[in-house]
């Protein structure tokens, strides 16, 4: 009923499925039959406010499948609700089912198949790599045939779910949505698949709910501030034909976006929203300054023909190469994480530049507005293809209109012209908007 209600309201609806595999009893698995991946020694922690993680630390193991599991398979296909047509959505085009797999990838004699335990105090096995929706017993069949898992036992069987999502072009970047302003969604509703997605989405959407109930301003990351922003804004402008995955190669801000400087790139923007101390927003700044100032020294102090810093612009290079040509350095009383932070800007130093700048000239045509109104279809030059994106998604800058797929170059110099020409017409003109302007 909730989808019919919300129909009702003015919104679009369509189907997406997604799927996932069994879990198994750990003690019924042959482990000496598997490949170990052993953990990480020294694992990064999700904060600098927290201790490290400490172990133990559980491997994963790795198996394969065979001719025997793909035959198997290909014997049962009929009973998959995803090829008998009873499940009729799109899946995760990264994350297939072992279904999908064999059928669309015929010629591979294997496929690989992780075995990941789900915590340290439960015996269950995610047999990642493996989520189908065949019958209990042809999972039975199909696991019962991988090395390893000969006498596996199952915990649960794997299951595909097949449901309502609205298009994500129906919200703002805050997750307000258009048709009904003041009901935020988030999470698999918005077309995206993924734990991490899901709660990005989820914490974007709450915090801004509760700023627009206190009458404040949106609290909206940029692309290049986040993957956070990169999430959200991909949202506002793609018509999903399947689950949306968030991976790295679709930010393009990809060398600042990194793990290790995310403190230093939101922690001042967690603090306005009183999920980070002034303490420890303070031990960033301080933080950010010793780097610039370490930065700052290294480029005057000459070794040879060169300065410091370009010997840590090298391949391979470690700040203890500077310390050993210039020993006065060991007296600055520097941090191990202000070090690793230098000699990381100043390898990536040019490429970052680059990014920046490229950076800010796409965010001059983010501030750059359409008018909510606009009729694109009167917009002479336009293409009619461009003027039906357009309007589908109504972009609310050029930035935006930009990274919708289909939008080329020389549209969006059609609409800079056109605004441009709307700016400069009269006022008493002005009631006849960009689009009536060649």
């Amino acid at each position: 009923g909730l989808t019919a209600s919300l129909t009702a309201l003015g919104f679009e609806t369509g189907r997406l499925k997604t799927g996932t595999p069994p879990r198994l009893a750990a003690e019924s698995i042959a482990w000496d039959r598997t490949e170990e991946q052993a953990s990480d020694p020294e694992p990064c922690g999700f904060s600098n406010y927290l201790p490290p993680p400490r172990g133990p630390f559980i491997p994963c193991h790795v198996t394969r499948t065979n001719a025997r599991v793909h035959d198997v398979i290909r014997a049962n296909l009929h009973r998959s609700p995803m090829y008998s047509g009873q499940i009729e959505g799109i899946g995760p085009r990264y994350c297939p089912s072992i279904e999908d797999k064999v059928v669309r990838f015929a010629a591979r004699e294997s496929h690989t198949v992780h075995l990941e335990r789900e915590g340290l105090s439960t015996n269950s096995i995610y047999v990642n790599g493996v989520s189908t929706s065949l019958p209990a017993d042809v999972q039975e069949l199909v696991i019962r045939a991988i090395p390893g898992l000969e006498n596996a036992v199952f915990l649960r069987y794997g299951y595909a779910v097949e449901y309502d999502f609205f298009p994500p072009r129906q919200i703002e970047l805050t997750f307000e949505s258009r048709p009904l302003p003041g009901l935020y969604l988030a999470g698999q509703i918005c077309g995206t698949s993924g734990y991490e997605e899901a709660g990005a989405q989820g914490f974007l959407a709450g915090v801004n709910a509760v700023l627009a109930a206190r009458g404040e301003e949106p609290f909206i990351l940029a692309r290049d501030e986040a993957y956070m922003g990169v999430l959200a804004d991909d949202l506002v402008r793609c018509d999903p034909r399947e689950p949306y995955r968030m991976f790295t190669a679709r930010a393009e801000y990809r060398l600042t976006l990194r793990f290790d400087n995310a403190d230093l790139r939101l922690a001042e923007k967690g603090e306005r929203l009183g999920l980070v101390t002034r303490a420890q927003a303070d031990d960033v700044r301080a933080r950010r300054e010793a780097i610039a100032r370490t930065l700052m020294r290294l480029e005057e102090i000459r070794s040879g023909p060169h300065p410091l810093l370009h010997h840590l612009r090298r391949p391979g290079a470690r700040f203890a190469d500077v310390v050993a040509l210039h020993p006065d350095v060991e007296t600055w009383g520097l941090a191990p994480d202000v070090r690793e932070q230098v000699v990381i800007e100043a390898r990536y130093e040019k490429y970052i530049e680059r990014q920046f700048d490229h950076a800010e000239k796409l965010r001059r045509l983010e501030e750059w507005r359409l008018p909510a109104q606009m009729d694109f279809q009167r917009v002479t030059g336009l293409r009619r293809e461009a003027v039906e994106k357009l309007t589908r998604f109504r972009p609310r800058t050029l930035g935006m209109a930009r990274r919708i797929a289909g939008i080329t170059p020389a549209d969006l110099s059609v609409l800079m012209v056109a605004l441009r020409a709307a700016e400069a017409a009269p006022v008493a003109s002005a009631g006849a908007g960009p689009g009536d302007v060649s």
